[in-house]
């Protein structure tokens, strides 16, 4: 027997925005606060924040302050697709390790490149300044793709059937 579908009897799937849209106030909640702890997490100990206990010897670049609120955003939206999610068991590791990656990576993305003890130990002060510097912007870039990558994933399996 075949079965006959009819073009407005078909489901669209819902798009990524759709499913941000129908989001919960705690969920946008708990990724303002998210995002905000991790700002700060990050700000803090590469010294984008001055404090007396940590210090950067080369300035802040231009693009540092955005990368960190964009990954700080995108981070903190991930880190939302698990409270009260519906997909208690689906895909949970791949989500989760790419949005470590992407804090990792931004981390060594923003930071001062000669503050950064595992680069200079690996480069030296020279090879820090001269081959590890240059590549920081790679690094952002990766880290919020990774991140943004991670996000969608999470967010187009949760309504996913389990069968």
């Amino acid at each position: 027997m075949d079965i006959l579908i009819r073009p407005h009897e078909q489901r669209a799937t819902p798009s990524v925005l759709d499913e941000l849209r129908a989001w919960p106030a705690r969920r946008w909640w708990a990724a303002v606060g998210v995002a905000a702890l991790t700002m700060l997490a990050t700000a803090v100990p590469t010294a984008m924040i001055p404090t007396p206990v940590f210090s950067r010897e080369i300035p802040t670049t231009v693009w540092a302050w955005p990368v960190l609120t964009v990954t700080s955003v995108l981070a903190g939206m991930l880190t939302a697709t698990y409270v009260a999610r519906r997909d208690p068991d689906v895909g949970r590791g791949r989500g989760s390790r790419l949005g470590m990656v992407g804090g990792f990576t931004t981390f060594f993305a923003v930071g001062c490149p000669v503050c950064n003890k595992l680069v200079l130990i690996a480069l030296g002060y020279s090879g820090t300044l001269q081959y590890f510097a240059p590549v920081q912007p790679f690094l952002a870039a990766t880290a919020i793709a990774v991140l943004l990558w991670a996000l969608v994933v999470r967010v187009r399996r949760e309504r996913n059937c389990r069968i």
